[in-house]
């Protein structure tokens, strides 16, 4: 069907306008620099902030050379001096004579004599070196010579190494990840310093041309996981990539699911961890969130802080995520079922007294939810976006405002406002924001079912949720393990988290190779137990 109406409309075929140009970019490199040039200055629109600064080399001076940048995206300190001044002042290279000195040769002194750069490569075609320029790199040409080098000076402004944002702890690193995919393999390193922690790296997008790399621990990540991780940012098609959201969506499993099937993160510690137990991390060039897959549905109810702390706490507070996990799923759609079918499961006392309250209301408990979590989450949203200097008090104030006349006017009732709060306080413990947003969405799947067929609604609702949840794999790993299938020997940090020292092997469903982490347990306690 695609191709045919590709044929009514003369459209070309998929690919076919990128092949063209793909062809179109491999231009070779001139051996006349002027012409080099000129080729430079016409294909980027004589755009003022590429930079082309002409100069003589050689030991007579007599060797034209060109070095291309774009200012603010190269260290233009460390191009003029270790560039320019290198090449214009040092006379240590005295073959640079097309004439008499083969290209390969007088490269190679280049780099050995002339250039105190530790990345360089060469290029010999208009491709390469447009994106390495583009790309914060600087590309010198000499006349003469089909060919040039591109070296690696990138020197932009970024944020830095600052606080996370999104997954603040009490206890626990306070660094999280920048915009510069440089900083953030570093951060990685600075906690793995292990020669088997592999970095790949590619381009995606064609426009954008955005570098793209994923690491893993060689010997315990999966061979399998792997190749199918180089597999799907292979396949991968798209003009541009601005963030890792792209990458997300574009690579996960399952397209049509509310559940979040990738894992993601600013913080290094969480994903050095993760990379520990197996998975892989993707990184993308221009955003602070670092991919993370395989992901697991427990996986979302856990923090950083439950590994720096005792287990029992850890445990606690793990607990306390499941259950807020339900009361933001549940707790409006129990209200409007057991309100309006199953008066019998309250006691008279608190049935009077919602009654008496729910008198005045003109709507059913339906209607009453709906508006009161729509006009929460306008609330939530507006407080998102506007500034943040009154972004939380718009939320705060506008909720005990509107909550407050909405039950004077008797549009809802107070115990309708209740139960929306206490949904919504619930909603915000849950560790990450994107397994929120699912809550957000089924929650008003659920309080239709309960409005329409009571507690039986809400269960058919909640069997239905499970077996999908049940069907769901990442990158091929069942989404539900270790519960399903069940593999007792990953519960250890599900529900809650064990001591470290039965903690001793990583999970069994991610990999099967290295699995333990410790030879044996630990001594705990004074070897003579306090005794002489």
């Amino acid at each position: 069907m695609i191709k045919a109406i590709r044929n009514i409309f003369n459209l070309p075929p998929k690919n076919q306008n990128q092949t063209n140009e793909d062809e179109g970019s491999k231009i070779p490199l001139k051996t006349d620099l002027e012409e080099n040039i000129k080729t430079v200055k016409a294909s980027l629109g004589h755009s003022p902030d590429i930079v082309i600064r002409e100069i003589q080399i050689g030991k007579k001076g007599n060797i034209p050379a060109a070095v291309i940048f774009t200012d603010g995206l190269a260290d233009t300190k460390s191009v003029n001096h270790l560039i320019i001044e290198s090449l214009v002042t040092d006379i240590r290279i005295t073959e640079l004579d097309p004439e008499i000195s083969s290209q390969t040769n007088t490269f190679d002194k280049l780099k050995k004599f002339a250039l105190a750069v530790g990345d360089i490569k060469d290029s010999t075609d208009f491709e390469t070196l447009f994106t390495s320029v583009l790309s914060g790199d600087t590309a010198l040409l000499v006349d003469g010579f089909a060919q040039g080098l591109i070296i690696g000076l990138k020197g932009w402004e970024d944020r830095g190494v600052q606080e996370s944002t999104s997954q603040n702890v009490i206890r626990g690193p306070k660094e999280g990840f920048s915009e510069n995919i440089r900083t953030n393999t570093a951060l990685i390193r600075r906690k793995i310093n292990d020669p088997n922690l592999w970095l790949e790296n590619q381009q995606i997008g064609r426009i954008t041309k955005t570098n793209v790399s994923f690491m893993y621990i060689k010997g315990i990540a999966s061979e399998k996981v792997i190749e199918e991780v180089r597999e799907r940012l292979g396949r991968i098609d798209i003009d541009g990539i601005l963030e890792s959201g792209y990458i997300e969506e574009l690579i996960q499993d399952e397209k049509f699911t509310v559940f979040p099937t990738v894992f993601n993160s600013e913080r290094p510690d969480v994903i050095a961890a993760g990379l520990l137990e197996g998975r892989i991390a993707i990184l993308v060039d221009g955003t602070p969130f670092v991919l993370l897959v395989p992901a697991i549905f427990t996986q979302f109810f856990q923090s950083a802080e439950d590994y720096y702390q005792r287990a029992d706490i850890a445990s606690l507070v793990r607990i306390l995520r499941y259950l807020s996990f339900f009361i933001a799923l549940l707790a409006p759609s129990l209200y409007i079922a057991i309100t309006t079918f199953h008066h019998d499961l309250l006691p008279p006392q608190l049935l009077f007294s919602l009654a008496a309250q729910h008198e005045g209301v003109p709507f059913p408990a339906l209607i009453e939810a709906l508006i009161m979590e729509i006009t929460f989450e306008i609330l939530r949203e507006a407080g998102i976006r506007m500034p943040r200097s009154v972004g939380q008090a718009v939320s705060i104030v506008g909720a005990l405002v509107i909550g407050q006349a909405a039950v004077e006017a008797g549009i809802v009732s107070a115990v309708m406002v209740i139960v929306v709060a206490i949904t919504a306080i619930a909603s915000f413990v849950l560790p990450a924001y994107n397994m929120g947003n699912s809550v957000r969405i089924l929650r008003f799947g659920l309080m239709f079912m309960a409005a329409s067929f009571g507690l039986f609604g809400i269960m058919l609702g909640l069997i239905g949720i499970v077996q999908h949840l049940c069907q769901l794999r990442s990158f091929g790993i069942p989404f539900m393990a270790s519960f399903a299938p069940s593999i007792p020997s990953d519960k250890k940090d599900g529900l809650i988290r064990l001591p470290r020292w039965e903690m001793f092997s990583r999970p069994r469903f991610l990999s099967q190779r290295n699995i333990i982490r410790e030879d044996y347990p630990p001594i705990r306690g004074s070897k003579h137990n306090g005794k002489k």
